[in-house]
């Protein structure tokens, strides 16, 4: 079995908890966990398939790990010192108060805590938070929010679609074309792993294979996510009009947005504006003009990979925005803010290259 400690060795590490334990984001933390220095997972948690090892369920893990999934309670998880929520919506936000006065680190993957209550109730039609809890929780986009991330002590990690456009849009704060209504158009596509486990019909071989589908138009979860940081990181006020598409591939996200750019504004400037804002960034790459990202080219890492084109005539800006959907938009990212929490280098256990082909 691979990093199996004894008490000694186990005590001079942080011990970490996984909720929504046999779901895709729970599988990606426990890869970049495996090789990170200062962690260790000694609890899966899952209400479904309790009291079974996890390499019984995914044969990837097999000898690699004889961790066995458990139920979820208040005695179980006060021990640990981190708590990650990988769960779908309306889960975390039941278990956080319970757990946020345990001396507790908590990171949430799903929804729960990125809106307000009115927004969260239209887009997700559940119940909110309670109010304290929304006002604890913190953004968890990084390279936008890293002071305050490293002062937390509950995340709110971003969307897929959000991390690829936030990070589009965050250098161009002062090149944006200011209009009572700032539109810009989003153009997302996405691997079917982005939807979990579950099967469903849109997501099921025989429909997804050698199709390009819509989904959830005008309704997507992620756009008021977007509209919400995006006014916030540019003092702007920001709408979105999101369209998103499935792709027959199993993971990967590219983003294509479309802003509007302030008259007279060169490519020269942009390029500025994002060497400025990402040149000691670890995971954002900026592509060489002319050069545009692919998802084959950041798949399975935490970069984000950006490049872009403006057309003169129109003053429109193309940015193309490429992450893996389950890395950098999601798990990668979860442990990018939990390093930043503690004080550690933020690229601990992310440090692999990409997977290609």
């Amino acid at each position: 079995m691979m990093r199996n400690y004894s008490i000694a060795e186990v005590s001079e590490v942080k011990t970490v908890g996984i909720v929504g334990g046999t779901g895709y984001g729970a599988l990606e933390l426990l890869r970049f966990i495996q090789l990170h220095p200062e962690l260790t997972v000694t609890k899966l948690f899952s209400h479904r398939q309790t009291g079974m090892e996890i390499q019984d369920e995914y044969g990837h893990l097999k000898e690699l790990t004889d961790l066995s999934l458990q139920s979820l309670s208040v005695e179980e998880a006060e021990s640990l010192d981190i708590l990650f929520f990988a769960t779908p919506k309306a889960v975390a936000k039941e278990w956080i108060p319970s757990l946020a006065n345990k001396s507790m680190q908590i990171i949430d993957l799903s929804g729960d805590l990125r809106l307000s209550a009115a927004d969260y109730e239209a887009w997700y039609n559940e119940e909110a938070a309670e109010e304290p809890l929304l006002e604890k929780a913190v953004y968890g986009l990084p390279e936008w929010n890293k002071q305050r991330i490293s002062n937390a002590e509950i995340i709110s990690n971003p969307g897929c679609f959000p991390t690829s456009t936030l990070l589009a849009i965050k250098p161009l704060k002062k090149l944006i074309l200011k209009q009572n209504q700032n539109m810009v158009i989003v153009d997302g596509k996405t691997g079917v792993s982005g939807a979990g486990r579950t099967q469903n019909p849109l997501t099921h071989f025989s429909n997804t294979n050698e199709n390009v589908q819509t989904y959830k138009t005008g309704s997507h979860q992620h756009q008021p996510e977007m509209e919400r940081y995006a006014s916030e990181m540019t003092g702007l006020n920001i709408h979105v009009q999101l369209t998103t598409h499935l792709i027959p591939m199993t993971r990967g996200l590219l983003c294509t947005i479309y802003i509007p750019l302030k008259e007279g504004v060169t490519i020269a400037e942009v390029r500025a504006a994002y060497m400025h804002d990402y040149q000691n960034e670890a995971f954002v790459r900026v592509l060489p003009e002319g050069v545009m990202p692919a998802t084959k080219h950041v798949y399975g890492s935490n970069y984000c990979d950006i490049g872009f084109y403006l057309n003169e005539k129109t003053g429109w800006l193309t940015v193309c925005s490429a992450i893996d959907n389950l890395v950098k938009g999601a798990s990668g990212q979860a442990l990018q803010n939990l390093n930043i929490m503690n004080g550690w280098d933020e690229t601990l256990g992310l440090t692999g290259y990409p997977l290609f082909p």
